[in-house]
């Protein structure tokens, strides 16, 4: 007599919230910053990432890494945490670019350059087409409606070097006054601002270009703490760049960009 065998039903239980805390951290035991790789916010979206994103068009912000993508219009919360100004060695425009030949930290310590009177480039004056780019890095964390907040660097350069240059004044002309009443410069990351795009025409045609705004000051300790702790460990050179992923596409991600009429810093619990 054949013997019919019933598999029982296996409760589901519910993860509770301690258990994770209690494991926070296990499996990564060995991931360091030589594993890692800080993600860019890029504006330039290719038409590959654009086909793959229902409702993306040109100027949304995203991230190379989780392919997120933010409305140019309605923006996003930043904090800025920390500046760097580097020149960075390409190899020729229509090269397999894939990575910088070289990053020199002032311009002093780079080759010789020209700049070209058609693309205003600075072209090596060795014939070679390489070029090196004045680039404004900056680190930032991006605020999301949920409260949580995602490290970032978005490198202006050429035609965004105007916009960089005005956050940062916006940035160093902040001051805060002591209880002797005297005044001080407060941390880079003591205010939030909104980053988004708009679009201008050149002589190649439309392209789109950040515009910076003040928010608000931050009032959170905990993201304070976490700035403060982002912005340490870019100056004590703990912070990867990989700057292939300026060159690179991410893979699209199949959730539109948000867009609504709300005013952005109603979502944010900043």
């Amino acid at each position: 007599m054949a013997t019919t065998l019933k598999k029982k039903a296996t409760e589901v239980v519910g993860l509770d919230q301690s258990i994770l805390e209690m494991d926070s951290g296990l499996g990564n035991k060995e991931i360091d910053q030589d594993t890692l790789s800080i993600p860019f916010l890029k504006t330039n979206l290719t038409d590959e990432i654009l086909s793959g994103n229902r409702g993306a068009v040109k100027g949304d912000m995203y991230n190379t890494v989780t392919g997120e993508i933010f409305d140019r219009e309605k923006g996003v919360l930043v904090l800025p945490c920390a500046f760097q100004r580097r020149f960075i060695h390409w190899s020729a425009l229509g090269d397999d670019q894939k990575a910088p030949i070289a990053i020199y930290n002032s311009k002093a310590e780079c080759p010789e350059t020209e700049r070209s009177k058609e693309d205003n480039k600075e072209y090596l004056k060795d014939g070679s087409g390489h070029y090196i780019e004045d680039t404004h890095q900056h680190y930032l964390l991006v605020c999301k409606p949920d409260g949580t907040m995602d490290a970032v660097m978005i490198a202006m350069k050429s035609t965004s070097l105007k916009a960089s240059r005005k956050w940062n004044s916006l940035i160093s002309t902040r001051r805060k006054q002591r209880q002797d009443g005297s005044m001080f410069v407060p941390p880079r990351f003591l205010y939030l601002y909104k980053l988004s795009t708009y679009k201008e025409s050149g002589k190649k045609g439309d392209y789109f270009v950040w515009d910076v705004k003040l928010e608000k000051e931050l009032s959170n300790l905990n993201a304070y703490n976490e700035a403060k702790s982002f912005a340490l460990s870019v100056e004590k050179g703990d912070v990867d760049v990989k700057h292939e992923q300026e060159v690179k596409d991410v893979a699209p991600t199949p959730e539109p960009p948000v867009r609504d009429e709300e005013p952005l810093q109603k979502d944010i619990p900043f």
